[in-house]
């Protein structure tokens, strides 16, 4: 469903003229001083509804789907803030199902845009400059108070001590597993990135945790003592059992004393690490609302689908993994659901940003792909061709490679197609959607 893109479209023109990380990655641009600030002028929108506050190195996006998803399941009106967005940027603010009605963005918009328009500099705190990221934070929790939502759902955008969505005060925080990423905002250790994922712990606000290692627990657990809030690790609460691939679906049984009975849970989300994704979502769920029933919470996470999450669409598999850990459970996916078909039968198009582990991802790749082509992820993030370069050479793997994504693309999508094989892309978001981006086009042509 698209809405009609007047409002939106007028606010990502305003917000262009603003600083923005995504494009420009740039040290020392992180504070929640403003945010407090433009949140307090509202009248502190981001309290108008209960709020799931959920952050880490990856899976952060599909347990927010999850838990929005269950929260709607329930009869709940639930807004959903996610990021990035694959085509279109109505796909960060709204719900599990779909956008609100235009008039809820119109209204937001023009709230925002006319607050903004009559802030001087002066005001701001440190008289800083406000930046993208915070000028669409604060339009998705307008919208969230304007479409007066039950519940709402912020996936954190980077880190989470400093991240924009910090300012909410949530009624349970989530943090999926950490792993070395954004290492130049975020720390070199995983202890380091564990500290800034743990800045949205709040004082006496319970917090689920997924699967850490010891050293990246401790962390989290010396954050939650200074604030005395409750933390719970779902692999200490929760056993997760009966995992089988049926039909491209995955269906696992998770057990927990939160739950009146074991949760039979089909996942369209295929992957393994789906299922600890799916844990945590209902954890938190059911924490908030200990009386929900379980058949609920099974039927919510079945219908939890996420774009570039390891979308099959066609002979073509989306996967935004960017990450070694992501990637290697990409692999391990790819495998497990095309359990008959062999090397011979997919071809590969990567791409990714120049601060990832090109060196350890290539790795997975070998003998896996018929053929594979390496290129830039799109125009928005910094990439290093001669670095995948390298990297593929090192690992031993052929590959066709070109600067130019615009070329790259139609070149890979066509040789799958004469070869008869399925695609996959990967190794960032931002190439998943300039080849849905390609696959629209050809669609309109009739091609």
């Amino acid at each position: 469903m698209r809405v009609n893109k007047s409002a939106i479209g007028v606010f990502e023109a305003f917000a262009e003229e603003y600083l923005n990380f995504e494009k420009t990655p740039k040290k020392n641009i992180f504070w929640l001083d403003t945010m407090a600030f433009l949140c307090n002028r509202f009248g502190n929108p981001e309290l108008a509804c209960p709020s799931f506050h959920v952050a880490g190195s990856k899976g952060k996006g599909s347990v927010s789907i999850m838990i929005a998803s269950i929260l709607e399941e329930a009869g709940y009106r639930t807004g959903l803030y996610s990021s990035p967005h694959i085509l279109d940027f109505i796909e960060r603010i709204g719900t599990c199902s779909g956008p609100f009605p235009e008039e809820v963005y119109e209204k937001s918009v023009k709230e925002l845009m006319d607050f903004v328009r009559s802030v001087k500099t002066e005001d701001l705190p440190g008289e800083r400059p406000i930046t993208w990221f915070e000028l669409v934070t604060l339009l998705g929790i307008l919208a969230f108070a304007n479409a007066k939502c039950d519940y709402s759902v912020y996936e954190v955008g980077l880190g989470g001590r400093l991240d924009a969505t910090n300012v909410l005060k949530p009624a349970v925080c989530c943090i999926n597993q950490i792993e070395l990423e954004h290492t130049e905002f975020l720390g070199d250790t995983v202890e380091k990135i564990a500290a800034e994922k743990g800045g949205i712990i709040k004082e006496k606000t319970p917090v689920f945790v997924a699967e850490q290692t010891e050293s990246v627990k401790e962390v989290f657990r010396q954050i939650a003592r200074d604030r005395s809030a409750p933390i719970y690790f779902a692999d200490e609460i929760s056993r997760i059992s009966e995992v089988v691939y049926k039909n491209r679906q995955l269906h696992c049984k998770i057990e927990s004393s939160f739950f009146k009975r074991p949760l039979e849970v089909a996942l369209r989300m295929p992957g393994a690490f789906q299922t600890r994704n799916a844990a945590l979502a209902a954890l938190a769920v059911k924490q908030v609302l200990p009386d929900i029933d379980e058949a609920v919470i099974e039927k919510g996470l079945s219908k939890a689908v996420l774009p570039g999450r390891f979308e099959i669409d066609g002979e073509i598999i989306f996967d935004g993994a960017h990450t070694v850990k992501s990637i290697g459970y990409t692999m391990d996916t790819l495998e497990k659901v095309f359990s008959n078909e062999g090397p011979a039968n997919f071809h590969l198009l990567f791409g990714c940003a120049a601060d990832k582990e090109v060196e350890k991802m290539a790795v997975c790749f070998k003998g896996r792909f018929s053929k594979v082509s390496i290129t830039k992820p799109g125009s928005v993030k910094e990439s290093d061709l001669e670095r995948m370069k390298k990297a593929f050479d090192a690992a031993g793997i052929e590959y066709f490679s070109c600067g130019d994504y615009l070329k790259a693309i139609p070149y890979a999508v066509e040789k799958a197609r004469e070869e008869n094989a399925r695609l996959l892309v990967t190794g960032s978001f931002y190439l998943v959607s300039e080849v849905k981006k390609y696959l629209l086009c050809q669609k309109c042509i009739g091609k």
